[in-house]
């Protein structure tokens, strides 16, 4: 099915935006097929944008915080109303089954809900001086304007994420989408505009802003002063960038980059579990989640039974149109990640490594199908190493928990891995202090697919940024102790004397 225009424009009028034309192609992986273009935003505009956002943080910031949930709560509600048609222009944008699309929308939808009830708990402390006739108590303010950035894997829950997070915080937010898959964004701050509209003048104008633009735009956000906080999710060398960047002005970064995931397979799992959680771990959204399964570790008794099952998924995985219920992985993005699959392919073979699968076969158009790779290594190195954003799951040996530990821990990223075993010591092993050192340890569940509830990023390489749930909302405030003299004296802390 070749994408038609007058179904992307059926799209549009329901979800009440304009399909932008411009200078910069913007391409749906569905066929390749050119199906919007837009201008990217200069320096002058994006910093037009930071201005009007700190205009409109200083009114929001005074707005009671349950009444800054019902904002939240209402955007929530225009999601629930138009999830089948923001699900499906998420498949056309990025390329995931709709499946997927729709479970990105409900993601959406999950973390208003989640932001909702913060509204009513943004909670301090109140902590025992020890001075007499004193209290001493922490508050939680908002902090400021939130540049959020992000991939074109998770075009809308990410901004969900962060946004509703700051909206409910008492922060106005400024989006930079990438340039990949700009429609969504456009419609997302389309359905916002509609509903800050019947807000009425509690939502000042300019309390969530959308910047389109490449690198440039993007960079004159993070530089703005501005900007209290940039929450940035993509790759590590993106997140070296825009954290230095920030650094620079003393501004706070949430970076939630790369993941190079791993999951261990003892001999006392349940191989049938396991094999699903696998599968989709590294064939879901087709390999291209921060979280996706990219290693291996599968005990060698259990090896020779357990990987040639996972090659066989992968080899009957039905790929094709993601709008076909019936295909269970996309395409891939853009040519230019076939050409970096090749690349780790040709690296693995040349270190002696055997490849199942990886080639290019046929679907709709000119969209990028590949068939996903297992690649049996003889050892953990080149590009086992690095993250490649595709469908490629390097295998290797193991002969104890403590060595798959230090193999899964030797990767610089540290985002998410996973366990799957029967045995209790082993398990909480895999998730004590000396055990995973990922954000994220899962046992008997793969790496991808983590809920919104729980505080979500990772280490090292990572980043060390959390976004939705659990106390992640302390990103978005500031921090401010104050103690209160209420007696008629004014002892000093720790027994100083000060006598006049």
């Amino acid at each position: 099915m070749k994408i038609s225009a007058d179904h992307l424009q059926e799209l549009a009028a329901t979800l009440g935006f304009a399909i932008p034309q411009g200078a910069i192609d913007v391409f749906s992986p569905v066929d390749g097929a050119r199906v919007a273009g837009f201008d990217s935003a200069d320096s002058v505009t994006a910093g037009d944008i930071a201005e009007r956002a700190a205009a409109a943080f200083r009114q929001w910031r005074t707005v009671p915080g349950p009444r800054r949930g019902e904002l939240v709560r209402r955007l929530g509600e225009e999601l629930r109303r138009h999830k089948a048609e923001l699900g499906m222009l998420v498949t056309l944008d990025c390329g995931k089954p709709l499946s997927e699309g729709l479970g990105e929308v409900q993601e959406m939808i999950d973390i208003c809900d989640f932001a909702v009830g913060l509204s009513r708990q943004l909670h301090g402390l109140t902590i025992a001086s020890e001075r007499p006739g004193h209290r001493m108590s922490e508050t939680w303010h908002p902090l400021g304007p939130v540049t959020i950035i992000t991939a074109f894997n998770f075009p809308v829950a990410v901004w969900a994420w962060n946004a509703a997070l700051a909206l409910v915080c008492g922060d106005s937010v400024v989006w930079k989408p990438s340039e990949k898959t700009p429609l969504t964004a456009i419609a997302v701050q389309a359905l916002f505009d509609r509903v800050a509209a019947d807000f009425g003048p509690d939502a000042p104008e300019g309390l969530a802003q959308l910047v389109l633009g490449d690198a440039k735009a993007g960079a004159a956000l993070v530089d703005h002063p501005a900007i209290a906080l940039v929450s940035a999710t993509g790759s590590t060398a993106m997140g070296r960038i825009v954290g230095q960047a920030a650094a620079k002005r003393f501004a706070r970064s949430l970076l939630e980059l790369g993941g190079n995931n791993a999951t261990v397979v003892a001999p006392s799992a349940d191989m049938d579990l396991a094999l699903t959680g696998c599968a989709f771990g590294f064939m879901g959204t087709t390999g291209q989640r921060c979280t996706s399964l990219r290693r291996l570790f599968v005990e060698r008794g259990t090896y020779d039974a357990f990987v040639p099952r996972i090659i066989s998924a992968a080899s009957r995985l039905p790929i094709g149109d993601p709008r076909d219920p019936a295909h269970l992985a996309g395409p891939l993005i853009d040519e230019a990640s076939f050409a970096a699959m090749q690349a780790a392919l040709a690296d693995a073979r040349a270190l002696g490594a055997t490849v199942h699968g990886g080639e290019r076969i046929d679907g709709p158009g000119e969209g990028v199908y590949v068939r996903p790779a297992v690649v049996e290594m003889p050892a953990q190195t080149g590009p086992m190493l690095r993250e490649t954003f595709a469908p490629i799951l390097y295998c290797l040996r193991y002969d104890t928990l403590d060595e798959a530990t230090a193999l899964n821990n030797a990767a610089t990223q540290g985002l998410s891995s996973s366990i799957f075993t029967n045995d209790l010591r082993e398990a909480e092993a895999f998730v004590a202090a000396a055990g995973s050192d990922c954000g994220i340890a899962n046992v008997n569940i793969g790496t991808s697919g983590a809920e919104i509830g729980g505080a979500f990023g990772g280490e090292k390489e990572t980043g060390g940024g959390r976004e939705s749930g659990s106390d992640s909302w302390k990103a978005y405030m500031r921090r401010q102790t104050s103690t209160v003299n209420y007696s008629h004296a004014l002892p000093l802390a720790q027994g100083v004397a000060f006598e006049l």
